[in-house]
This record gives C-alpha cells, sequence and structure tokens, in this order.
C-alpha cells in the first residue's frame, strides 16, 4: 500500500499562489495514478485534478481550470498541485490521493482508490 503525505498549505491572500506537495511511499510510484481532492467547512469532498496512468493525461475540476496545474515528479515520488489566482472559494482541506495503474477517471467519477493523505489546510483570506 503506498502512503501519502501532504504537505505546502497555509494562509494566502486572494489572488495569490501556493504549491502543495504530496510525497508518497512504499510502492512503486510511477504505477499510479495520482489526484488531489479537496473538502471545505460544512461541504463534501470534491474532486479537484488528477494525472493518469500511464501517459500522465490531466483532468481538472471546471472550478480550478486555467488556475491549478498538477504535475508529478516520478524521482522524487511526489505529485504537485501549483495554485494561482487563488480566490476565498479555494479555502478547504486539500487531501492527496491514489489509484493502482487507473487513466484517472476513478478520481473523476468517484470511484474506489487506494490511498488517501491526511490533508494540508488551504486558506484563502479576501
Amino acid at each position: 500500500q503506498v502512503k501519502l503525505v501532504e504537505s505546502g498549505g497555509g494562509l494566502v491572500q486572494a489572488g495569490g499562489s501556493l504549491r502543495l506537495s504530496c510525497a508518497a511511499s512504499g510502492r512503486t510510484f510511477s504505477n499510479y495514478a495520482m489526484g488531489w481532492f479537496r473538502q471545505a467547512p460544512g461541504k463534501e469532498r470534491e474532486f479537484v485534478a488528477v494525472i493518469g496512468w500511464p501517459g500522465g493525461r490531466t483532468y481538472y475540476a471546471d472550478s480550478v481550470k486555467g488556475r491549478f496545474t498538477i504535475s508529478r515528479d516520478n524521482a522524487k515520488n511526489t505529485v504537485y498541485l501549483q495554485m494561482n489566482s487563488l480566490k476565498p472559494e479555494d479555502t478547504a482541506v486539500y487531501y492527496c490521493a491514489a489509484a493502482f495503474r487507473s487513466d484517472g477517471m476513478a478520481f473523476v467519477e468517484g470511484g474506489a482508490l487506494d490511498a488517501w493523505g491526511q490533508g494540508t489546510l488551504v486558506t484563502v483570506s479576501s
């Protein structure tokens, strides 16, 4: 089972940027699709972005398209979420997730995933 640890959350003003990282250990990282979800206070967890296996195709939620970019570094066993032009409505706990040899659609469609991180809080002030 892969283990995931997120980092990089914090407080930022609207219009600012943050980069989240998710470090993976325990299994061959390159065999996993990696993605991000978020959960705002009082709301359900929602899909943000995914980078699929094997070709690295990416999918984004409409709410973050053009502002967020997901990427991965297989040599460092890490997936990133670069968040630009942040808005107060981006405030949430952000979770990293992994799915073994998935094209990424399980993330988009709410399917079962193999591992989750503990989350990192992003707060965007207005």
